[in-house]
């Protein structure tokens, strides 16, 4: 990942935050069926130096045989982002030397998978999930909330992986590069706009 030291994110409380907050990420692989991506709901368990993610797929994704053959995957967690316009920069005014941008931020995760088929792994991963998921509703669903047979029938159609994360990287553009003053017009602007309020907190917090 291009990453200038200026959007460099290396707190491991920080990471883990945004990855815990949007747990649907890309999972990347490239063996012998070539480059294959899906979107895939983690869960994200302590373990290591940098935490260990647990997931399942659909037993007739393909991706499978890529985990399978145990060669590094590559996750990347997208959280907020928003477009920038120059227009919300006082220096526009001032000079014209502004071009439009988007702020964002993500975590790219790498690691060796390794394929768990086990029906009660797998119940287990889908119950944290769901509990990380459906902990903040008022009445939030539980996986035993379903019939037991018919968990049991959904079981069979998926298995789970777990990737220990040998690496991690954050990357946090939100502005750094600009001047006080167009970096308080972009949140200004955002304010106005109401489009962004997560990237909004962000650049707030500083």
């Amino acid at each position: 990942m291009h990453c200038p030291a200026l959007f460099k994110e290396e707190r491991l409380d920080v990471l883990h935050g945004l990855m815990a907050a949007h747990p649907l990420a890309t999972l990347i692989t490239a063996g012998t069926g070539g480059l294959m991506a899906n979107l895939v709901p983690f869960s994200l368990h302590d373990g290591g130096d940098n935490g260990i993610l647990r997931a399942h797929l659909a037993r007739g994704n393909k991706q499978l045989d890529e985990l399978r053959e145990g060669a590094e995957a590559l996750v990347v967690f997208q959280g907020p982002e928003c477009y920038v316009t120059p227009s919300w920069y006082p220096s526009k005014a001032e000079h014209g030397k502004v071009v439009p941008t988007w702020n964002f931020s993500m975590v790219q995760v790498r690691g060796k998978p390794q394929v768990i088929d086990d029906a009660n792994w797998v119940l287990a991963q889908i119950e944290q999930l769901t509990d990380n998921l459906e902990g903040i509703r008022k009445n939030p669903w539980k996986v035993s909330d379903a019939p037991e047979d018919f968990i049991a029938s959904q079981l069979k159609a998926i298995v789970g992986f777990e990737i220990p994360i040998r690496s991690i990287e954050g990357k946090w553009k939100v502005s750094q590069n600009r001047q006080p003053a167009d970096r308080n017009g972009v949140i200004d602007g955002l304010k106005a706009e109401g489009t962004c309020p997560s990237m909004l907190t962000i650049m707030e917090r500083g």
